[in-house]
């Protein structure tokens, strides 16, 4: 039987001709990445090994962006650990205040990751690299510890559900309606420790940036990892962006799939998940009037220029409606500058919505959006669990930057037909 793409990385890297899932396996890293939350506990962790340093310092990346800039003193004295320990090892790839974004947008954007790479990071978003044809999956501190110092970790080869994509999605839907409709069908556990690979002549309807928010949420169905095939798109934004070689896999036309799935494109239609679980789905179509009180355009999941300029797009000429607070977050400084030079920053705010730096805030519950008691917030992050970006009797609904940028304009939930688009 041959094996999956995913497995085809996992081999390579463990220095074995197969493997097969549920095999155990040590594999080399190319990569091990923390932020400000994950790698102070990892940081403790490694000070209790007998090592004396990182096992290569161009191969840790460590990106404060959780509560960046500092929101309190504890935050401080968390990135204060992180810059110590960063200047300690001389970790090439640390990004401070100025240089930072939201880290799973940041590490493809500076070439950090690339196809056929084994990647881990103590963040479970750390599965978005997968849009690039590389191997990434989030792990505990304890283990960005080990990673840390020996350059290897432990997995368990993942079985796999091939996700078929066809035809071309229609104006106004994105990857983010893509993944919703997904999560929506198998639910929160349906690819529990599951390779998530998309394959089918749909892809090429689907930008990076489409494909990032794809695999950023496969952890949201319970996979293990979301992978995409390396295509010509692909390999123009690799050549783009990173100056490393990479390695092309392909899965065998006998792998063994568990299931597999066939998405037409052109059916998907806005969808929003509904708290308190990415699950709860819902088509905008069939939504009566849910009036909110915030909507948040940014995050890992949503934070790249073409959210930007879906949401500038719709905004434009339009003003946020009255009662109605709406933050916008560019996922990197690079992004920021972009959304300026192409003026959408300006019309941001001219529609009455606030500009931040980058940060990961309001989408954990840390600053720059905190909801209140009874509030709703449409927004473009990834979780809606209860109390995730505030009070426990706060609402958050998914949503694509489209929908969102929607909602803004008419104060309930919304899709951009609704405005004449």
């Amino acid at each position: 039987m041959g094996m999956t793409m995913t497995q085809k990385i996992l081999a390579a890297h463990a220095g074995l001709d197969e493997v097969k899932a549920g095999q155990l396996i040590e594999a080399e890293l190319d990569l091990v990445l923390g932020n400000d939350i994950t790698s102070p506990v990892a940081i403790h962790e490694m000070d209790k090994m007998t090592v004396k340093t990182v096992f290569d310092k161009n191969k840790i990346a460590l990106v404060p962006d959780h509560f960046v800039p500092n929101k309190d003193i504890k935050s401080a004295e968390h990135c204060k650990c992180v810059r110590e320990f960063a200047m300690k090892h001389d970790i090439t790839n640390y990004f401070e205040v100025g240089q930072m974004g939201i880290e799973h947008a940041l590490l493809p954007e500076q070439g950090l990751t690339v196809a056929g790479d084994v990647i881990i990071g103590a963040d479970s978003h750390t599965c978005t690299y997968g849009a690039l044809g590389a191997f990434s999956t989030g792990v505990g501190s304890t283990d960005m510890a080990a990673g840390m110092a020996t350059g290897k970790a432990w997995f368990k080869v993942p079985s796999a559900i091939r996700f078929v994509l066809t035809g071309k999605p229609s104006k106004w839907v994105s990857g983010k309606d893509v993944i919703l409709h997904i999560i929506g069908m198998i639910g929160v556990d349906g690819a529990l420790y599951k390779s998530m690979e998309f394959t089918g002549d749909g892809i090429a309807n689907l930008s990076m940036d489409d494909r990032f928010t794809i695999a950023n949420m496969a952890i949201e169905a319970g996979g293990k990892n979301g992978i995409f095939p390396v295509d010509d798109l692909t390999r123009e934004y690799l050549r783009e962006h990173s100056k490393r070689p990479f390695v092309e896999y392909e899965a065998d036309e006998d792998a063994e799939y568990e299931q597999t799935i066939t998405i037409n494109l052109a059916d998907i239609k806005p969808t929003v998940a509904f708290p308190h679980l990415p699950e709860n789905t819902h088509t905008v179509d069939e939504i009566d009037d849910i009036k909110i009180d915030q909507v948040v355009i940014g995050s890992c999941t949503n934070g790249r220029i073409d959210d930007l300029r879906c949401a500038a797009e719709i905004l434009e000429g339009r003003k946020v409606a009255k009662g109605l607070r709406v933050i916008v977050i560019p996922a990197t400084q690079k992004i920021y500058l972009q959304a300026i030079e192409e003026g959408l920053v300006q019309t941001f705010i001219n529609a009455g919505a606030v500009v931040s730096t980058p940060t990961c805030g309001p989408c954990l519950g840390g600053y720059m959006g905190i909801l209140a008691e009874g509030e709703r917030c449409v927004s473009t992050t990834n979780r809606n669990f209860v109390g995730r970006m505030g009070h426990v009797n706060s609402e958050i609904y998914l949503a694509s930057p489209a929908v969102a940028a929607a909602s803004a304009v008419t104060g309930k939930i919304s899709q951009p037909s609704e405005l004449g688009l």
